[in-house]
């Protein structure tokens, strides 16, 4: 009896230990099998920008750039920020000098304008923004990208930073495009002479929207709509007038308010990519001398079930690769209830920085995005729970904003274990996977993708599931030199691209439930 006793408590031990022994993954990666080339991770530093840089104490607005720009490491070998390779610098239209006449509600969403209504330039306005851009670039971020949500006030229609007409025509004065253009030139122009070279200039943004407020009725941001021929239009004016000053800045279009107007959707400012790059169509851009073969959309309001999100991002792909354009996914954030994936209640930091990370592995892995930048760096908000629009949470101390403290959550580092090692000029490769998952199942497991330099592989792994999994990569055509480092990010306080090492790939390594790591392999 007792050794029957002991025979099943043996039988039961093996049985849960095995039931505990994670899943395995197994990816193929050939370095030689390469997709889209990478060109830059960035963020936008735009609205509160202004009042921290101006009066909130240095510490913390150093701080903030340390988080965002630096390569650097602490003592034990963790990143001290997520290396950005590219950042947004707002181009105001003048709504901050109108104050509460402007119409827009909210005074830190208000933007100060370079031109002065005499058609003269303060080159001290947006103090706060030039700041920022300025610590960018001391921190080697080489992609620097300008974009204007409005022309200045004193081009507009109705004198206003968005429409009071709901006609999806833009607000521009037909007289002004040439004036718009020229403005736009000109501030490059200046902080040429300042050292920061603008690489972009994009003169649209999300011109499918009305961005329409009825007088008093209170508008949240400056906006204007434009039809697919006005796009055209302004594209034209500005790629002259950056002809005229010998300016090798670009342009970048077109800012798609969701990433299913650059092949589809109806209205004025749908199918964007055929519309411009298509041979024969009547707004065809590709023969301007300022304008690549490239354009920019928008995750928002795309990313609600993984089914449908994987398939937009399949025809973007599709439509791009078709008309030989590359993708840019140039502005997101948890805008619309894609991210609760039918939770109720506050959704904690960890979720959010999971679902960002999986919206980031789906542009770059199903849409091609050859760069993937965030909406807003920081704005208001629990640094905990419903971290959605932001990477660093601010806690301002009154209501002037003249002060506050910053929290950076886990979402920046979930951006952060892609900026920081996949490095612009990096290729990602085609993987192969041993579990015939689909892409629908992949989405709820354990996602993977990698990146390869001459002297580096990079794979980024999301463990989306509620059990700890074990991944093996299968690398060809690299020759790993010493270990494999490991950043771990888990919603345990202070584990945020942790720093860890693998002495042998080959038995694999094992990451935990709900984690994200990023792989470095060195040739």
């Amino acid at each position: 009896m007792k050794k029957l006793l002991l025979t099943a408590l043996s039988l039961l031990f093996t049985v849960t230990v095995y039931a505990q022994k994670p899943r395995e993954l197994v990816v193929q990666i050939d370095i030689k099998n390469k997709a889209q080339k990478i060109d830059n991770f960035g963020a936008a530093g735009a609205w509160f920008t202004e009042g921290i840089a101006k009066n909130w104490p240095t510490q913390n607005r150093e701080q903030m750039a340390e988080w965002l720009f630096s390569k650097e490491f602490d003592t034990n070998g963790n990143p001290k920020g997520i290396g950005l390779s590219a950042w947004r610098f707002n181009i105001g239209g003048g709504t901050a000098e109108q104050g509460d006449s402007s119409g827009i509600t909210d005074f830190r969403k208000r933007v100060e304008c370079f031109l002065r209504p005499d058609g003269t330039y303060d080159w001290s306005k947006q103090a706060g923004y030039v700041w920022f851009t300025k610590k960018a670039k001391e921190y080697g971020v080489a992609n620097l990208i300008a974009f204007s949500n409005t022309p200045p006030v004193q081009f507009t229609k109705n004198g206003r930073g968005y429409k009071t007409d709901k006609d999806y025509i833009s607000n521009l004065k037909p007289e002004h495009y040439s004036g718009y253009a020229g403005f736009l030139v000109t501030v490059l122009k200046h902080f040429d002479g300042e050292g920061l070279h603008f690489n972009y200039i994009s003169p649209v943004n999300e011109p499918q929207w009305d961005w329409y407020h009825a007088p008093g009725q209170g508008a949240k941001q400056e906006g204007s709509p434009w039809r697919n021929d006005e796009i055209a239009h302004v594209a034209k004016a500005l790629d002259s007038a950056l002809t005229a000053t010998g300016s090798p800045s670009k342009i970048l279009l077109t800012e798609a308010a969701q990433l299913d107007f650059l092949y589809g959707k109806t209205g004025n400012a749908n199918q964007q990519t055929q519309a411009f790059f298509k041979p024969g169509s009547k707004l065809f851009l590709k023969n301007l001398k300022h304008l690549p073969s490239l354009i920019g959309g928008h995750s928002y309001f795309t990313d609600k079930g993984d089914s449908a999100r994987i398939a937009i991002r399949r025809h973007v792909a599709d439509t791009t690769a078709k008309y030989g354009v590359a993708f840019w996914q140039t502005e997101y954030s948890m805008l619309a209830d894609g991210y609760r994936e039918g939770k109720a209640g506050r959704i904690p930091a960890i979720d959010c920085a999971l679902f960002l990370s999986k919206v980031i592995h789906d542009d770059l892995v199903y849409g091609n995005a050859a760069a993937w930048q965030l909406w807003n760096s920081w704005e208001p908000g629990n640094p905990d729970f419903d971290t959605r629009y932001y990477l660093i949470a601010l806690k301002p101390s009154n209501n002037e904003y003249t002060d506050g403290t910053i929290t950076a959550t886990k979402n920046l580092w979930a951006l952060g274990h892609y900026s920081r090692f996949i490095r612009p000029g990096m290729y990602r490769l085609n993987i192969i996977r041993n579990d015939d998952l689909s892409a629908e199942q992949i989405a709820q497991d354990l996602m993977v993708s990698a990146y390869a330099s001459e002297k580096q592989v990079v794979l980024v792994a999301i463990n989306y599931g509620n059990e700890a999994r074990v991944l093996k990569p299968e690398v060809s055509g690299l020759k790993v030199k010493g270990d494999a480092d490991v950043y771990l990010t888990t919603g345990e306080t202070g584990v945020d691209m942790k720093r860890g090492k693998v002495g042998n790939l080959k038995e694999g390594f094992k990451i935990p439930a709900r984690g994200m790591v990023t792989i470095t392999l060195n040739n």
